[in-house]
């Protein structure tokens, strides 16, 4: 089992890593997970993106692939807001998945390619046991590259 954690871990972070505007890391819950995540974000379009996650805590892997369908700037300023949804699983002794929400707000800096988020993912799991988690915050770290920097 832990070969398969590590492999699955490995193919993600190369995942996140070739083909994303921003990788990183994310401080705080993930999928009821604490720890840090693996963070990654793929730009869709202007206002659009998809915000993904792989996390490890306790003998479990968490993974989000959330669309942010609303990715708009806060005025005239490095500010940006967003709003999304989408998948969240967590394995390791059990399975359970679920449907994430994610509101968040991000600076993105202009001298450094960096950008500092703080989101807030209530998550509703459907597959192991049913129930509403809304205790997962968390702190976005990212590194950004090519194009999506130069906005």
């Amino acid at each position: 089992m832990r070969r398969l954690f590590f492999v699955t871990a490995l193919l993600a972070i190369v995942a996140l890593s070739s083909n994303a505007q921003e990788v990183g890391l994310r401080f705080g819950g993930s999928n009821g997970l604490g720890g840090v995540a693996v963070d990654g974000v793929f730009t869709m379009g202007q206002f659009s993106r998809v915000h993904a996650d792989v996390a490890f805590w306790d003998g479990y892997m968490g993974i989000d692939a959330l669309w942010n369908f609303i990715y708009r700037p806060l005025g005239e300023e490095a500010f940006n807001w967003y709003v999304g949804v989408g998948p969240s699983t967590l394995i390791g002794n059990e399975f359970w998945l679920g449907a994430s929400g994610e509101i968040g707000l991000e600076y993105r800096f202009k001298e450094v390619p960096l950008a500092l988020g703080f989101d807030w993912r209530p998550t509703f799991w459907l597959i192991d046991d049913t129930n509403l988690g809304v205790d997962s915050f968390g702190l976005n770290v990212r590194w950004v590259f090519g194009s999506s920097y130069d906005n």
